[in-house]
């Protein structure tokens, strides 16, 4: 059986993620769902890694779920579709919680759970002949299990739109509805401000940009209330006292760059 997912790390500690299965575009499947889950249950797991690319092989970055699986999951009953189910919300839990910066590389169309992907990212890009489609409400079925990082990647007045008409948007409107952080001519002109943002990101500090993470997760859709206040009263009383933020502090003060910026550069 073919890899259906290629995970290489750089010198850098920049960890890029290929989807491999470019004779379905990239469809999703159990074995996929499967091997990419335990890819970036690792890279979780290590702290050298410092930004996590999603890329896929191919025409297409992701088609959506793939025909075969469908099939199996229609003939199947509903115990074995909840966990069927449960293991596509575990990935998208996963990559969502990573606690390092992902950043979504989309070359080309991406339906249905490829949106879910990209919506759990931190930061997505594409190039302009790349276009979307939720197609789940043209198959009797209900975008379920991404649609909650869909909602809140571009807002309800969006998905509902995209969600009940299923009709395709251009990478145009993927940036103006905020699916898409950036969109490029080419590939070249998009790996160049993958390029951008990875170096900005390797300005700051690891353990801060987990924790911006973890704050963003928290304070989502949340009333701003006296609950609110002193939990980030307390995430920044205690991220002050945090190694890092000494460094930081004093890295300021003696108009030098912080020991992670050092590390980066000089690989």
């Amino acid at each position: 059986m073919d890899q259906t997912i290629y995970c290489n790390i750089d010198q850098r500690g920049i960890a890029t993620v290929t989807l491999n299965r470019p004779a379905t575009r990239n469809a999703i499947d159990e074995v996929m769902i499967s091997e990419l889950t335990a890819h970036l249950i690792a890279l979780q797991q290590d702290s050298q890694i410092r930004a996590v690319i999603l890329q896929a092989t191919g025409h297409c970055f992701c088609s959506g779920a793939d025909l075969n699986w469908m099939k199996r999951g229609a003939s199947a009953d509903a115990d074995l579709n909840f966990e069927d189910a449960i293991q596509l919300a575990t990935l998208l839990r996963t990559l969502d919680r990573l606690p390092v910066p992902t950043i979504a590389r989309v070359h080309g169309p991406a339906l249905g759970i490829g949106l879910g992907i990209i919506s759990c990212c931190d930061l997505a890009i594409c190039t302009e002949n790349a276009w979307f489609m939720i197609p789940e409400t043209r198959l009797g079925l209900i975008p379920a299990i991404v649609g909650p990082y869909i909602i809140n990647r571009i807002g309800s007045n969006a998905a509902r739109r995209y969600f009940l008409t299923a009709e395709k948007f251009n990478s145009v409107v993927a940036q103006q509805i905020g699916l898409m952080n950036e969109q490029h001519q080419d590939n070249e002109h998009m790996d160049a401000h993958i390029e951008h943002w990875l170096s900005e990101i390797g300005k700051n500090s690891p353990h801060a940009l987990s924790a911006t993470k973890r704050l963003i997760t928290s304070v989502n859709h949340r009333a701003i209330d006296d609950a609110m206040i002193s939990d980030t009263a307390h995430r920044i009383a205690h991220i002050r006292t945090h190694e890092e933020a000494q460094e930081g502090l004093n890295a300021y003060l003696e108009q030098r760059a912080p020991y992670w910026q050092t590390q980066i550069n000089s690989q």
